[in-house]
This record gives structure tokens, sequence and C-alpha cells, in this order.
């Protein structure tokens, strides 16, 4: 078989193809460059990092590692430390070492009726405007003029009602003045039968004089200051019940001497403002005084108190009914005088009981002329309303009883 023509001449300038041995496997040799150094290569490198740290000091653990991490969970490989875990470690870590924080003893005490701090600031309350001065006479949602009627609302800031030009008078009306008729007759009728008699209606008068006077001076509830009140005057009546009438007005006076001693020392031992004592020792012995005083009753003869009691209930229900200011005065003392000839008539005192009879009517005006004043409240009305007219009228019927019998 013969090659193509052309084939060896193609060949014939080529170099002969020597046998080729079987390979070996190379062994892994190390770069030159890392057994000398030669510029920029990585022996170079190491080089001059040992250099550099050659003479740092050899880093050493902090002796309270092993004790940071010592109560941590164990961390599984692969998976990451929870964050909680990580965070908690480093707070009890920072504060391992510090002492507990004690609270103060009395932290808790300064601390108890003070309000809750909110969270977020709250909003600062916007100026009101004032409200603009209403007509003297004119109605009122909340302030309530002066009436005969007895209006039974109060006002909840006097100031303002005063700034605003509104009158403090409120006349109790027609439902204490029909009250105050019927105790006057019942001590009328009752003193007419002894004192023993007259005393039940007369202890209700004290009761009802001492527990009105505080509230109408806003003191309430003042429960010690009634019981004191209302204890002296039952040991005034006591004290007149057990002398003879010649010695009543000084077992009343005496009464009142020792009511007002125990009174301002009860007062000293209180632990109150100075200005909070000060008035309350005048509320007190104000109402120890109203309250004895109406002892008076048993102190005079019966003629006197029954006509003096019925000009009272007389004048009072006058002064209820719905008339001008001036007219209604004069009407209640013309009515009290009138009651006074009347009563006085029959109970033997004659014209004297006209004296009586007046004295008595102005007393029950001045008592319910106190009882009106500075917005006084439903309670006040039914309490002071009925008590101080009569109270204010018992030594004006002692002592006119005595004038004219």
């Amino acid at each position: 078989m013969r090659e193509p023509a052309g084939a060896a001449e193609q060949t014939a300038y080529l170099p002969p193809v020597q046998p080729q041995a079987p390979q070996q496997p190379q062994q892994a040799s190390a770069p030159d460059g890392w057994f000398r150094e030669e510029p920029g290569g990585p022996g170079s490198a190491a080089a001059s990092a040992a250099a550099e740290t050659a003479y740092l000091p050899p880093v050493r653990e902090p002796a309270g590692a092993a004790e940071q991490t010592a109560y941590l969970p164990p961390v599984q490989p692969g998976a990451a430390a929870p964050d909680a875990w990580s965070a908690g470690a480093a707070a009890a870590a920072e504060t391992a070492y510090l002492p507990p924080v004690r609270e103060p003893a009395g932290a808790a005490e300064q601390t108890a009726y003070l309000p809750p701090v909110p969270s977020e600031p709250q909003p600062q309350p916007q100026s009101q405007p004032q409200p603009q001065p209403q007509p003297q006479g004119g109605p009122s949602a909340e302030y309530s003029p002066p009436t005969l009627g007895g209006n039974t609302l109060r006002a909840v800031d006097p100031a303002q009602a005063r700034a605003e030009g509104r009158s403090p008078i409120i006349d109790p009306g027609p439902q204490s003045a029909i009250l105050t008729a019927a105790l006057g007759l019942l001590m009328a009728g009752a003193a007419a039968f002894g004192q023993w008699a007259l005393l039940l209606p007369l202890i209700a008068l004290q009761g009802l004089t001492a527990a009105g006077w505080f509230r109408l001076n806003g003191m309430w509830p003042a429960r010690q200051g009634i019981v004191l009140a209302f204890a002296g005057a039952l040991v005034a009546d006591g004290a007149v019940l057990a002398l003879d009438r010649t010695y009543a007005p000084g077992a009343i006076v005496g009464t009142l001497g020792v009511w007002v001693l125990l009174t301002l020392v009860l007062q000293l031992r209180s632990h109150a403002d100075p200005d909070e004592r000060m008035y309350g020792l005048m509320a007190s012995v104000a109402s120890a005084a109203l309250a004895v005083v109406c002892a008076g009753f048993l102190a005079a003869d019966w003629e006197p108190v029954t006509t003096g009691a019925a000009a009272v209930a007389v004048a009072v229900f006058a002064r209820a009914l719905p008339l001008p200011t001036p007219a209604s005065v004069g009407v209640s003392l013309a009515a009290a005088a009138g009651a006074g000839i009347a009563v006085g008539g029959l109970t033997g005192l004659g014209a004297g009981g006209a004296l009586v009879g007046l004295a008595a009517g102005v007393c029950a005006l001045i008592g319910l002329r106190v009882a009106a004043y500075d917005y006084p409240s439903k309670f006040v009305h039914m309490t002071a309303g009925v008590a101080l007219p009569l109270a204010a009228a018992a030594p004006a019927v002692y002592l006119m009883g005595r004038v004219v019998g």
C-alpha cells in the first residue's frame, strides 16, 4: 500500500518524535519565592508583619471571662446564639459586682398619696375666658338670686358669684318657716305644762342649732364640735332643772364658761394649721353658746315662753310670704307684736305680751338673716334656718319676761 505522494514531503523537515517514557506523578513543590525574599512576595509580607508585632505584649484573656460565660447556654455548632441570651449575659456581667440598691425607709410613705405620673406629658389646660357679669336679678343655672320662696340651688363657687355681683343672701323659704312655726307652737303649748314637758322640744331645738351652725360655717362633718356643743346644752338644761329659777342664769353662764374653756383646750391639742384652729375655735364656741343659751326657755316663766314662742312662729311664717323685703320685714314685726298681744292676753301678761312678742320677733328675723348668709345649702335651711330664729329669741324671752312679769 503506498502513501500519497505529498505526505513525505509535508513531514520531511519536521524533527523526529522521541518515544516518551511513562509519566510519573509529579511532586508538589513550594514556590521559590517562599525560600528567598523577593520584592512583593508573600515571604516579605509575613516578615514585615512579624517585625511589626515583635515587641508587643502577649494578649491575655480577662480573668473573669470564664465567670461571665459560665451560666450561658451552650452554642450548638452551626447555630447562632440568641440575642436575648447575649444581652442578658452582658447586663449581668456589668452589674455583677455592684452593691444592691436599697429604698429609703420612708420612701413608700412619702409617695403613697402622690398621684401617678403619666407616661406621656398631659396637655396644659388652656385658660378659659372669664364669664361676663349678668344682671343682678337675672336667672342663672349655677347661681340663684335671693328669693322669698327659698331657692334650693347653692353656688358652686361663692367667690366667683360674689365677683359677678350676685347676692350671697338666700332666704330659707316657706319649708323651713313651716318647720320653725311648728316647733315654736309645740314649745308654746308644752311650756304651759311645765319645764319637763318643755324639755323634749327644747332638746330638739338645741340639736338643730349645734348641727346647723357648723354647717353654716362650712365645717362639715364636724362631729366632735357638734357633740361638744350639744353636750354643753344638755348640761345647762340639767343645771337649770336642778336649781331654782332664781339661780338659773348663773347656771347657764357657768356652763357656758366651762364649755368655752374646754373647747379652747381641745383646740390647742389639735395639729391643724393655726388659722384653721382659730376658725374652728370660734365656730365651736359660737355653736356651744347658741345651744346653751336655748336653756333660757327653761329658766323663764311659762307665760313669756308661750308668748315669745308663738310670736316667733308667726313672724317667721310672715317673713316667708312673697312680698318685697321692706314690706315683708314690717309685716313680720307687726304680726309678732300682734301675736304677743293675743297670746299675752290668754296667759295674763296683758299689754306686756306685745313687748315680749316684738322682742322675740326682732331676734327671730336676725337669726333667719344669719341662716340665709353666704349661699346656704338646703341642709343649712333645714337646720340653722329652723333653729336660729328660736335660739336667738331665747335670751329676749327671758329678759322681757322679767321686765313685764
